[in-house]
């Protein structure tokens, strides 16, 4: 057989699995664009290199202040 025409035969197989497989899976539907970010942010994964630079950058960011509420309805310990 023809390496060309193996090669050819090759990528249509691939190409129709592919057609079939995108027919088979229905489309989401996203309430808000920050659910379509939250959604592909959880099915994409980080380069390892990328990932330790971004831990270690928020690492460094000081913690948000706590809110006036939790403030106001955080337990306080007793006065004895």
């Amino acid at each position: 057989m023809n390496p060309k025409s193996s090669k050819l035969q090759h990528q249509e197989q691939q190409q129709t699995t592919e057609q079939q497989v995108a027919q088979h899976q229905p489309g989401l539907e996203f309430a808000s664009v920050e659910e379509m970010l939250r959604y592909d942010a959880a099915q994409a994964v980080p380069p390892p290199t990328i990932e330790a630079r971004l831990k270690n950058s928020l690492a460094g960011e000081p913690k948000p202040p706590r809110s006036w509420w939790d403030r106001l309805f955080a337990r306080q310990s007793p006065e004895p």
